[in-house]
């Protein structure tokens, strides 16, 4: 992994969606965390390029949820909620740089980045409020086309707004995940690492290159991380967590 893409976070900011009921974000400790977030990506050995802040739209800081990027081709999306759709014409623009053609997600399917987690050739896609079957498919099939296996977690019931809300991919077939997800079907040839339930907020982690990027704060599932081995990289996203956001949604990566 050697690029990614991040967009700090605008005026408009604490205007976005959120379902977290954590109180408004403080918009100067929001920026400078996401310049906190930017450092720990360069640290892990990634090239990182800066979008210009869209005060238009107040949650496009999380650049995750318009596009699929892999390092076989990008992909638009078309975001489950409707306030959120019309910032992908602007990551169009951004991504054409590096692929001419764009295929999108059409209606009446819907996807959300943060539904979407890469193992190796292999996808999830959660079926969430974000994304619903009909985008599941369209996406599907281009990642066949792109040599890449694929499969579907349903999340009826459980209250995670996405899939990545409650699991990251580790590297080394493992996966950390919360409770909720430990045992489905889905993951069942990985190694599952447990977050705790009183940190699972932290399971929206993200393995780059050889470092796991995770939220400050959350002493216990870094110890199990460090015990088995892996480089942790930490940054405190309090400001994001007040915004529904996580550690992978601030940034597309490949």
């Amino acid at each position: 992994m050697r690029h990614a893409l991040l967009r700090p976070p605008s005026s408009s900011f604490p205007q976005g969606l959120t379902t977290a009921g954590l109180g408004p974000p403080d918009l100067a400790l929001a920026l400078e965390q996401h310049k906190r977030y930017g450092a720990a990506l360069a640290a892990c050995d990634v090239e990182v390029e800066y979008l210009e802040p869209d005060p238009d739209h107040p949650d496009s800081c999380f650049v995750e949820d318009p596009a699929v990027v892999t390092d076989r081709g990008f992909m638009l999306t078309r975001p489950g909620a409707a306030s959120r759709r019309t910032e992908v014409p602007s990551m169009a623009k951004a991504l054409a740089r590096f692929q001419k053609h764009l295929p999108a997600i059409e209606a009446p399917g819907t996807v959300d980045g943060g539904d979407v987690c890469q193992a190796e050739d292999h996808f999830w896609i959660g079926l969430t409020r974000r994304t619903n079957l009909e985008g599941a498919r369209q996406l599907g099939r281009w990642l066949e086309n792109l040599g890449f296996t694929h499969e579907t977690v349903p999340m009826d019931g459980l209250d995670l707004l996405h899939l990545k809300s409650g699991m990251g991919y580790l590297g080394d077939r493992r996966v950390a995940t919360v409770d909720a997800l430990a045992n489905h079907a889905a993951f069942r040839h990985y190694e599952r690492v447990r977050v705790p339930p009183e940190e699972h907020y932290a399971a929206n982690c993200t393995r780059i290159n050889d470092c796991v990027l995770i939220a400050s704060g959350h002493p216990k599932f870094e110890t199990s991380l460090r015990s088995l081995g892996y480089d942790v990289v930490t940054t405190d996203m309090s400001e994001f967590e007040k915004m529904d956001g996580g550690i992978s949604c601030l940034s597309l990566r490949w």
